[in-house]
């Protein structure tokens, strides 16, 4: 069984920096990617970044391009999203997943077979 646990979430002030863990239980690491997700009140879920565990390879919306770094650490089956410059535009319940993503989604929330619970980032000016 797939156990997907954020942690890191809070409340800042635009500006600051923020990171998030997602500790990986039960997922074979290597052979899949990881992603972060995000949703804000009444949008739907959006991709932020992802991270092909095998290559290490990183993927990032627009929107966080170059304030935000995700990385992942094999041996403690954990990734990663380093969140820096945050806006206020940010704030969203965000959200670690799983899967084995063939080509073409791995944005797309269909490439993701487990998912966390989520953790806040509330960001304010």
């Amino acid at each position: 069984q797939v156990q997907l646990v954020e942690s890191g979430g809070g409340s800042v002030q635009a500006g600051d920096s923020l990171s998030l863990s997602c500790v990986a239980s039960g997922f074979t690491f290597n052979a899949g990617a990881m992603g972060w997700f995000r949703q804000a009140p009444g949008k739907e879920r959006e991709f932020v970044a992802s991270i092909r565990m095998s290559s290490s390879n990183t993927y990032y919306a627009d929107s966080v391009k170059g304030r935000f770094a995700m990385s992942g650490n094999n041996a403690k089956n954990t990734v990663y999203l380093n969140m820096n410059n945050l806006k206020s535009e940010d704030t969203a319940v965000y959200c670690c997943a799983a899967g084995y993503p063939i080509l073409g989604t791995l944005r797309s929330t269909s490439g993701y077979r487990y998912w966390g619970q989520g953790t806040q980032v509330t960001v304010s000016w």
